[in-house]
């Protein structure tokens, strides 16, 4: 089984990609890791951080989910998820390898200012706009943290370049799938 993580900052275009992967292929999987977070931020206290993913149990869902999913359905995952806090992203990805999964991680490199921009364009909860400035707000917010990740990656990583079109990112993780 294998799994296509991909990684970025908020606005990247990580789900873009992961929907025109999916788009092109159909076998492909969509698992959204935010999910067993927004589950988990409704049964356990978050941590002081606010983020889920400082909660152990939300990592461990992540991979016991994803790797149900594969063996369940017998697809390739892909997971358009940001996480620049390494030491998670490894407990994740170890995790993942540790039970099998052949696992690809890709990270969407995007300028800041285009990343900003993009974000300031990005409608989340267009019936609530409270909620939409929260959301906005936070994920600007994020923009230096990740970009401040990016520049020391993982050695496994594979990066994009975000400023690119869709179909080129698609074409080389679909490209790399293959080799």
């Amino acid at each position: 089984m294998r799994v296509i993580w991909v990684n970025g900052a908020f606005g990247a275009g990580k789900t873009t990609l992961a929907q025109h992967l999916i788009a092109d292929d159909p076998q492909l999987l969509l698992f959204d890791a935010e999910l067993p977070g927004f589950m988990l931020r409704d049964i356990v206290p978050l941590p002081p951080s606010g983020d889920f993913q400082d909660l152990r149990v939300w990592r461990r869902s992540v991979v016991d989910t994803a790797v149900a999913l594969a063996q369940e359905y017998q697809r390739t995952l892909v997971v358009p998820m940001t996480v620049v806090v390494w030491p998670y992203l490894d407990e994740i990805l170890t995790g993942l390898r540790t039970c099998g999964m052949d696992v690809a991680h890709y990270f969407i490199t995007v300028p800041t200012d285009i990343i900003r921009r993009r974000i300031e364009a990005q409608s989340f909860w267009p019936q609530d706009p409270a909620r939409d400035a929260q959301v906005r707000t936070w994920r600007l917010a994020q923009v230096d943290r990740c970009a401040q990740a990016a520049q020391n990656l993982p050695d496994s990583t594979i990066t994009l370049d975000g400023t690119l079109p869709v179909e080129q990112l698609a074409a080389r993780v679909t490209g790399a799938a293959r080799s």
